[in-house]
């Protein structure tokens, strides 16, 4: 009897054993089946040479941290945003960042990088890029790869969506045009500005930056009297602002000077026709975002600048928010100073943020499958909106274009590089068309000087201390 019960306990000991391995291998089998289910490779593209690598960290800061807030991915270097992510998933798809592109604001490096990326490094997604020629060329290789898809980073050639027009290219930012809308409307009501010259550099973003100061300030009632177009990457600009009417012949001067030419046009100016006056000068974005502070100093206290389709001191809960999520996942963006948050309004951390964290809405939408050539995703992008961005909703229209609320702003600087921007005025929301006053590519001569009033001419809402009245 003893014999009997000792090999039972023996057959239920194995037994169990045995059960216990069945079951610990239906674990084990699903574990393994999770990560081994198709992993979403991505690939984000920015500059790190050129006139815009100053902000390669910070492009690549603002896209890892919608990837991490929304997606699980957790950055490996809280200081140095190049250094990739691990994990994350959707849908239990793994999310992969498979590089990390590195371009020079030049279209040809770039569809370089974009073919390093996409073809041998495998990528299904990008995420970029940052400048505008760069922006177009793009665009048109997403339209030769249509099981590919791109969302931009922060690049704002008007051309991108409103020409090429591939249907697998998105864009959840403004471009240059919308980004000026009311600079120029600002310029008469509040300088009285009739007469103007612009210079602006000669390639798709300053032509689409320049068409929106131009557009704006014809439509209130000024007159552009003399177009310069310096080419970008200039490093000499005294023969281009030599072209320019003296300041005793016009109200102002429009900047579309980009990247790091702002600061010596803006010196040239100088050595031709003596010091700067705040009130004869309103720029693009490089004006606050290129140092020109530091190198011009309060001779620019006051001057207004076009936005970026965010306000830098705007006050909400969704700002709060946002910021909060910024300092949670980076320290800083090397090279440039302060903590993340302190470049929330920052259009190259604010689109790159933004653009990522739609890709991440979309593809929760399809639950992580583009096995269908990303036919599925692409649809669920056209459709994706932010109406809790930061700065303003943000949809799409028919071009898979940004639509979205605008800014202007004024600078304060006290002492050199002592530089605070402050917000001025409310646009309201802004599409590509620009309130129907654009309808060709933006270039040297177009568009004309058209007085005809726009949507919001005389209806922009002011800023105070960062609440809009």
């Amino acid at each position: 009897m003893k014999n009997v019960r000792k090999r039972h306990r023996l057959w239920l000991s194995a037994g169990g054993l045995a059960l216990g391995a069945v079951v610990a291998a239906v674990f084990a089998a699903t574990a393994v089946g999770r990560p081994s289910a198709t992993p979403l490779k991505i690939a984000i593209m920015s500059d790190c040479q050129g006139a815009f690598a100053a902000n390669y960290e910070q492009d690549i800061g603002g896209a890892i941290t919608a990837f991490a807030q929304y997606a699980g991915v957790k950055p490996k270097n809280p200081n140095k945003p190049s250094a990739g992510w691990t994990g994350g998933s959707i849908g239990g798809h793994p999310l992969k960042l498979v590089g990390i592109g590195c371009s020079n604001d030049r279209a040809d490096t770039a569809i370089k990088e974009t073919k390093r990326l996409m073809e041998q490094l495998g990528a299904d997604i990008m995420v970029g890029p940052l400048s505008g020629d760069e922006s177009v060329a793009i665009a048109n290789y997403a339209k030769a790869h249509p099981s590919k898809t791109f969302v931009n980073g922060t690049a704002g050639a008007w051309d991108t969506t409103a020409v090429v027009k591939a249907p697998n290219f998105f864009r959840f930012n403004g471009d240059g045009i919308q980004w000026n809308a009311g600079i120029g409307d600002l310029a008469v009501r509040k300088l009285h500005w009739k007469k103007a010259a612009i210079i602006m550099d000669d390639y798709s973003f300053g032509y689409a930056s320049g068409a929106g100061m131009v557009a704006d300030f014809c439509a209130a009632g000024g007159t552009i009297t003399k177009r310069v177009f310096p080419p970008l990457n200039t490093t000499d600009y005294s023969s281009f602002v030599r072209q320019l009417p003296p300041p005793s012949q016009v109200d102002g001067y429009f900047s579309a000077v980009g990247g790091s030419g702002t600061p010596p046009m803006l010196k040239a100016f100088e050595q031709a026709y003596g010091k700067l006056k705040a009130s004869q000068w309103i720029g693009n974005l490089f004006f606050f975002s290129s140092g020109a502070d530091k190198v011009i100093g309060p001779e620019l206290d006051g001057a207004y600048v076009g936005g970026f389709g965010s306000s830098p001191d705007l006050k909400g809960k969704n700002v709060t928010k946002y910021k909060k999520i910024l300092d949670k996942w980076y320290k800083k963006y090397p090279p440039l100073a302060g903590k993340a948050s302190d470049h929330a309004a920052d259009g190259f951390t604010y689109n790159y943020y933004n653009n990522a964290w739609a890709l991440v809405k979309a593809l929760k939408v399809v639950k992580g499958n583009i096995s269908d050539g990303g036919k599925k995703l692409q649809a669920a992008l056209g459709k994706t909106s932010l109406p809790d961005a930061a700065y303003g909703a943000i949809r799409l229209d028919k071009n898979r274009q940004a639509i979205q609320p605008q800014y202007s702003y004024r600078m304060d600087v006290k002492t050199p590089g002592a530089l605070a921007i402050k917000t001025v005025q409310y646009i309201p929301p802004v599409d590509q068309t620009f309130g129907g006053a654009i309808h060709s590519p933006p270039g040297r001569t177009y568009p004309p000087c058209a007085h005809k009033k726009l949507p919001w001419t005389g209806k922009e809402k002011p800023v105070v201390n960062g609440v809009i009245k």
